[in-house]
């Protein structure tokens, strides 16, 4: 998997330090400071982590056990454009499966990875509630239903800088 460094900026580091010195005192602020940090990075690296532990006086495993318990954080940089791939039963009977394999082959990388270049992130999830139009793929707010591999090409286009 490729691995993008770290680019936070000063303007970002002072945003979450001044909403963890807001929020610091109040009970079970881990939660909505680790929302901020990922609303103001994308992603909470390791480098966001260690600041909210240090900024809230609790330790880099304490926040990093949130990080990694609940679904909503990702630990890892998201693309420009967000590729979600359906793999939920009626979907992964439709060949999903054979979907995700096309957009890993077309874009160079593994489902959870990002593209150097940082335009693309692929993952997967279990279901977007549209089972009807199975195999579904949602690009940022964009659904796609009914695809075959060969479709991959046409929908990608859409995004292409």
């Amino acid at each position: 998997m490729t691995q993008i460094p770290f680019k936070g900026t000063p303007e970002q580091e002072l945003e979450l330090k001044a909403f963890i010195e807001k929020e610091k005192n109040e009970p079970g602020c881990l939660m909505p400071v680790l929302q901020e940090a990922q609303r103001i990075y994308g992603y909470l690296p390791i480098e966001v982590q260690q600041m909210v532990a240090g900024g809230l006086g609790v330790t880099l495993a304490e926040v990093y056990g949130v990080a990694t318990f609940y679904s909503q954080f990702t630990l890892s940089p998201k693309g420009k454009h967000k590729i979600s791939v359906c793999l939920g039963t009626a979907c992964y009977v439709k060949g999903s499966d054979k979907i995700l394999a096309e957009l890993e082959k077309r874009l160079g990388i593994s489902a959870g990875g990002i593209t150097p270049d940082g335009n693309f992130s692929i993952d997967t999830c279990r279901c977007v509630g549209a089972c009807g139009l199975a195999p579904v793929v949602v690009i940022d707010e964009d659904v796609y239903g009914k695809l075959t591999p060969d479709m991959v090409d046409d929908m990608l286009s859409h995004y292409m800088d």
